[in-house]
């Protein structure tokens, strides 16, 4: 078991290391992109590895919504992860709702009068 574990040990590091780079978004990474990162980590497990968590991984301190990071350019803003945090899908339920709604009270309206004419 002693020999096993430098090597059960590089194993975790490097799925760890392969799994928090494909998770990353691609415009997160530094230095290289981001399959030239899974690449060096998969090659040289112990020095990609070490490389990824210092020089690839984005860093731990995030930049608030809509302020530029130091380099100057700002970054794009966060797509939305599920339907209901895009406002431009919420804004379309709401148009297609209203207008569905406005052409089944027409039809009503037009069934009621049609009914009242017939008896």
């Amino acid at each position: 078991m002693g020999r096993a574990l430098p090597f059960l040990i590089v194993l975790v590091a490097t799925l760890v290391a392969l799994i928090d780079c494909l998770s990353t978004d691609r415009d997160d990474v530094r230095g290289l992109p981001k399959v030239v990162w899974c690449l060096v980590i998969l090659l040289l497990p112990v020095v990609g590895v070490i490389a990824w968590f210092f020089a690839g991984r984005p860093l731990a301190t995030e930049q608030p919504a809509g302020v530029p990071p130091a380099g100057g350019s700002r970054r794009r803003q966060p797509k939305p992860v599920a339907p209901d945090d895009d406002p431009e899908f919420l804004r379309g339920i709401d148009t297609s709702r209203s207008r569905d709604d406005a052409e089944l009270l027409r039809r009503w309206e037009e069934d009621l009068k049609r009914r009242e004419e017939e008896g």
